[in-house]
């Protein structure tokens, strides 16, 4: 299962299952892969990468992850699309039921000079 922290999470990190798919299942399974790639990360740094969706995740360590994986960027972090939202009204605001915006046309203003 993708980990997410949270139904509004803006990311579903899918570090764990592609984890498990390569055939690690402990975090520290993963500290000797990134060290032969240059990258040196604790034990602590490393199991918070794989149980925790990252807030900021550094250009080399998110490369080396791809590679020790043989994934791409996308197989890692999926983004969900947007929905469209309908704008709220105001409350106490009337249905929306005259005509678009781009129907409106301006009144002409009816100029009177007072009588002398």
């Amino acid at each position: 299962m993708p980990n997410t922290p949270d139904s509004d999470a803006p990311i579903t990190w899918n570090l764990r299952p592609l984890m498990a798919a390569a055939g690690m299942f402990q975090t520290t399974d993963l500290i000797a892969p990134l060290r032969a790639q240059g990258v040196q990360l604790s034990r602590e740094q490393v199991f918070r990468l794989v149980t925790k969706t990252p807030e900021r995740l550094n250009v080399e360590v998110f490369a080396a992850l791809c590679r020790i994986l043989e994934c791409t960027p996308n197989d890692l972090i999926e983004v969900p699309k947007v929905q469209s939202v309908r704008p709220r009204r105001a409350a106490g605001a009337p249905e929306a039921s005259g005509p678009a915006i781009g129907e409106l046309r301006p009144i002409p203003a009816k100029l009177r000079r007072p009588h002398e």
